[in-house]
Order: structure tokens, then C-alpha cells, then sequence
């Protein structure tokens, strides 16, 4: 069928129109990216196995469950004994560099849309649009910008993954009792102070499944950012698809699945705890005054 309107086309002039003028800026953010990423992963992979798992399982102990614990010690050993230990820590440093800018922008951007009905009507298509678009297009511009490796990588994790944590965020600040909100500015109390100490505190368990939700969808991206060269378990993944290497396929895959596992686990309990202890203290505080 032929085509009648051709965005297409438009698109392509302007991505064209990018690299050629801002070719400089895409190759010092692309080395400045690709230092950091690797830096990340030099300090995983200095720190012995032993410790990482030593780590990881305090952390699930004292803040999800025994059996949590249990679960992540056992994981990671079996990571380690399968061979995928350097892998499985590219993967995470990919994961914890591109969660950290989704975060640094999408809370920032969260909290502006909560504040405003206009950007929020201005952003909600956008975030539709960053969700929707399959994950393979990102992988597009990210090569185009950056040509391969670990950098086009984070680049379109952080685009894929990063509107949960926008959508959370706007969602917490909103739900907080607008009563709470009332008491503290008839305190006296400034916009930014109520923002920093009544809203931010009362949505920090919603901004959290946001991070949560992040980190998942970042993990699933870096897994597809392999078939651009950006390392880690997805290499592995896309070698054994590649070479019809069943088993190199499956034991790459439940790598990945532990790590989602743990991660996940980890960050919800994080959010979980505490939030209706911050409301009640948050009450007193008012009453008293």
C-alpha cells in the first residue's frame, strides 16, 4: 500500500540533521558515558564474590525476609558456579547507571507535573508514547547518536524505563492528604518546606514502587541493549539464540531472572516499610502545634 503521510521521513531528517551538527556533543557525552558505565563496572567486578553476595544477602535479611536472604545467597552462588558472575555485575552496573539518570529526571520531572495540571496534560502523552513504542525502536537513535556499546545502551534503557518513576511520583504527591497539606501551610509553612517535609516524606513509599518499577524495566531493556554491544547477561542471551545454543540460552536467561528476582524483592520492601509510621508521626507533630 503506499503511503499517504510519511513521518517517517521527517523523523529520519531531524536524527539526521542531530548527528551532523551536534557530532561533537554526541561523542564527548558518548565517552564521558561509556568512562562512567566502566568505572561502575570496575568496581563491581574489583569487589570478590563473596562479599557481593555477603552483602546482598544482609540487605535481604534486614529488610525483606529470611527466606529472601536465603533465596539471594543461593542465586548468586549459583550465578557464580554457572559462570556468569562477570556478566550478571556488567548488567548490574548497566542497570544502576541507567536507573540512577531516569531517576535524577524522571522525580524532578514528577514532582513539576504533580504541581501543574498543564505539564501534566504535556507529559502523560509523551510517557504513553515512551511505554508503548516497542523496545527494539530505541535502539535506533541510540546507535545513530552513540554507534554501539554500553553508552547507546543506557541511553535507550533510561528512555524505556524511566516514565514509571515520572508517573509514581506525580501519583504519590498527589494522594497525599490534603488535609496534612492544609494543617502544615496554615503553619506557616512554605511551598518548597511543605514539598520537603510533608509530600515528599508521605509519597516516598508510591516514588519507591516507582524506582521499583524502573529498575525492572531497565533490566528487561538491557537484556535487548545486547543485540547493540552493550555487554553483560543480553550478549550472552543473544550468543545463544544466535548460535542455537540452547543451554548457554537458558542458564543466561535465569541469570537475568535471578537478578530481577532479587532486585526486586529488595526494592519492594524498601517501599513498603515505614510510610503509615511518617503519616502518623507527620499527624502528631501538626496536633501538637
Amino acid at each position: 500500500m503506499e503511503k499517504i503521510i510519511d513521518i517517517g521521513q521527517y523523523i529520519e531528517v531531524a536524527v539526521d540533521w542531530l548527528t551532523e551538527n551536534f557530532s561533537g556533543l554526541f561523542e564527548f557525552i558518548k565517552n564521558f558515558g561509556n568512562g562512567f558505565i566502566e568505572g561502575f563496572e570496575w568496581l563491581l567486578l574489583g569487589i570478590p564474590f563473596y562479599v557481593i553476595i555477603l552483602l546482598l544477602t544482609a540487605l535481604a535479611y534486614f529488610k525483606v525476609s529470611r527466606s529472601s536472604a536465603l533465596f539471594t545467597a543461593l542465586g548468586l552462588v549459583l550465578i557464580y558456579l554457572m559462570g556468569f558472575w562477570d556478566e550478571t555485575m556488567e548488567t548490574l552496573a548497566l542497570i544502576l547507571v541507567s536507573t540512577l539518570i531516569a531517576l535524577v529526571q524522571g522525580v524532578p520531572l514528577g514532582i513539576w507535573a504533580a504541581k501543574n495540571n498543564k505539564v501534566d496534560k504535556i507529559v502523560r502523552p509523551i510517557l504513553d508514547l515512551m511505554q508503548t513504542m516497542p523496545a527494539f525502536v530505541y535502539l535506533i537513535p541510540a546507535v545513530l547518536f552513540f554507534s554501539i556499546g554500553k553508552l547507546p545502551g543506557a541511553f535507550a534503557t533510561v528512555i524505556f524505563a524511566m516514565p514509571p518513576a515520572v508517573r509514581l511520583t506525580t501519583l504519590g504527591i498527589r494522594q497525599v492528604p490534603a488535609d496534612i497539606v492544609e494543617a502544615a501551610r496554615a503553619f506557616g509553612a512554605t511551598n518548597r518546606q511543605i514539598l520537603q517535609k510533608v509530600e515528599l516524606p508521605l509519597a516516598t513509599k508510591t516514588i519507591l514502587a516507582g524506582v521499583n518499577q524502573t529498575i525492572m524495566m531497565a533490566l528487561s531493556m538491557v537484556v535487548i541493549a545486547g543485540m547493540i554491544a552493550a555487554g553483560g547477561l543480553g550478549e550472552k542471551v543473544l550468543e545463544g539464540i544466535n548460535n542455537l545454543d540452547i543451554g548457554l540460552g537458558f542458564e543466561s536467561g535465569f541469570a537475568v531472572v535471578i537478578l530481577a528476582i532479587i532486585l526486586d524483592r529488595i526494592t519492594q520492601a524498601l517501599g513498603q516499610k515505614g510510610n503509615n509510621d511518617k503519616l502518623n508521626n507527620l499527624k502528631s507533630k501538626l496536633n501538637k502545634r
